[in-house]
């Protein structure tokens, strides 16, 4: 049964009432209830309250996935305050920008996550109270400690006179191809897009996920919510730079549920021992944070059979969510971001944004209850992606005669080769049906004859002893003479952003780790 909820904070409550003593939250081997969680959350946010955070204040929360960062993010929610939520892993410059551009009032983090800003100092930023669990010798603000807030403070708590149109966070975006921006999502958003989640995945409070995807990207953020609407369990492994031992974590904890982006399913793939395990209890897998190619969906439906396979797509501006792929269509519609998700529409238009036929190719657009506000302090960026309620995504795609939709690549990325529009994904998914090839990322560069040539750096797959020579023998077989690379670099990695994402913008003036030397194609 959904509930009508206003809030965010209310998936918390309602959970809850409903069951106080269940296990909500493992991590680090222990677990904590609900009850729990909703008591330390409301004492924080007393704290907060005490302290002059309240409605409309930005709170930065700068910490790895834990339970702390799950008391801390809806006890910023329950003052009516909007939760800015850091990767741990960004520079000094970026931390600096963030606090400073979101107009921060407060930090809530840990000594692990502030020691990574070496020479900065919490001095530099105009903050009130910041949140933390060791000391902050010479600080001129507030500071309050964890343990002594969750010993001292009284759990009661009135609740604040908000409203569903609020800003709930503001999330920045990855950068991957510029400046970060702040994308503002309402509680409005966050929940419409929840309802619609928890629908097509058919979630209930037995459902239990595994959770490696940092809650500050928004598709962690949707595991967090949508299982605590409806009173389920997460299931926190923060090593997945040890894939074993999250397989044993999922093994040991029965999870029905486990999601990812690509480049997770590739580690599952080629740097585990994911064929030794069954997961009895696992009912279904999600992918989405960018394209996966079909023949690595093929791979990843059989081996983890017969628990159903989603295929999703959608951005940061929606919430979470735009399309999925209904597990019973994958065989028949493989490469497919299947259809619009509960209350959302979406459309291919052309670049006078008319609807265009089925089979053509334009850019996809999108409209419901779950699509942003706005960027934040950037009203010239958000009137192109925002039209009249309209969310122009920057993707390109088609949809077929059966309604499904496909993308087809990013307006961004594409190469002009001598005049030739050139799909930098097309390639890079020819490459990975090559087989021996574990990851691909394919650039234009700059090239003083063809305006921009393409250039491919890949990632072998452990064992594979193919060489440069072969790919670009195979790849001549799939793709005509203006598509092919003009250089392949091997590398022992492709840089990522915390959330598993490529970096392209780094292979550009990056020295690679090169494992092989490059070819010349042309």
């Amino acid at each position: 049964m959904q509930m009508n909820f206003t809030r965010v904070e209310q998936f918390l409550d309602h959970s809850a009432a409903l069951y106080p003593d269940k296990p909500a939250v493992w991590f680090e081997d222990n677990w904590s209830t609900y009850s729990e969680i909703l008591t330390q959350s409301n004492k924080l946010a007393r704290f907060m309250i005490e302290h002059g955070i309240g409605k409309g204040e930005r709170v930065a929360l700068f910490m790895p996935n834990s339970l702390r960062y799950i008391v801390a993010y809806y006890a910023i929610l329950k003052v009516g305050a909007v939760v800015v939520s850091l990767n741990t892993k960004c520079s000094k410059d970026e931390f600096r920008f963030f606090l400073k551009d979101a107009e921060c009032k407060a930090l809530i983090s840990e000594q692990r996550s502030l020691k990574n800003l070496t020479g900065l100092t919490i001095d530099d930023f105009d903050l009130s109270v910041v949140i933390t669990d060791h000391d902050l010798p010479g600080v001129d603000c507030t500071i309050g400690y964890f343990d002594i807030i969750f010993s001292k403070y009284d759990a009661s708590l009135q609740a604040i006179k908000h409203q569903s149109h609020d800003l709930e966070s503001i999330v920045y975006t990855s950068g991957s191809t510029g400046k970060a921006k702040g994308v503002m999502l309402t509680h409005s958003n966050i929940i419409a897009n929840t309802h619609s989640i928890v629908s097509y995945l058919h979630l209930q409070a037995e459902d239990r996920i595994m959770v490696i995807l940092p809650f500050y990207y928004i598709y962690g953020k949707s595991l967090l919510n949508t299982h605590f609407s409806v009173g389920g369990s997460l299931v926190i492994d923060n090593r997945f730079a040890f894939p074993n031992t999250v397989l044993e974590t999922m093994g040991k904890t029965e999870v029905t549920g486990f999601a990812g982006v690509p480049s997770t399913f590739l580690i599952l793939l080629h740097k585990s021992v994911l064929r030794n395990y069954s997961f009895s209890k696992l009912r279904y897998l999600t992918q989405a944070g960018g394209p996966m190619s079909p023949s690595v969906q093929k791979k990843v439906a059989e081996i983890f059979a017969p628990s159903d396979l989603y295929i999703m797509y959608g951005a940061t501006e929606a919430s979470a969510r735009l399309a999925y792929l209904d597990p019973k269509d994958l065989p028949r519609k493989w490469g497919s971001i299947g259809k619009a998700i509960p209350k959302v529409e979406l459309f291919i238009v052309d670049e006078n944004g008319k609807e265009i036929e089925p089979g053509m190719e334009g850019e996809i657009v999108a409209r419901g209850p779950n699509i942003f506000k706005g960027y934040w302090k950037d009203p010239e960026t958000t009137s192109e992606a925002l039209i009249n309620g309209t969310y122009y995504t920057g993707d390109l795609g088609r949809m077929d005669e059966d309604g499904f939709f496909y993308v087809t690549g990013r307006k961004s990325d594409f190469v002009k080769v001598g005049g030739e529009k050139v799909s930098t994904r097309e390639i890079e998914e020819h490459l990975l049906e090559i087989g021996d090839i574990a990851e691909a990322a394919v650039i234009g560069i700059q090239d003083h004859i063809l305006g921009e040539s393409i250039s491919a750096f890949l990632v072998l797959s452990p064992g594979s002893d193919i060489t440069t020579t072969d790919i670009m023998r195979k790849l001549s077989r799939r793709l005509p003479a203006y598509k092919m690379p003009k250089e392949i670099q091997i590398l022992r990695d492709l840089p990522k952003n915390e959330s598993g994402k490529v970096m392209k913008n780094r292979l550009l003036n990056r020295p690679a780790k090169i494992q092989k030397s490059v070819i010349n194609h042309h």
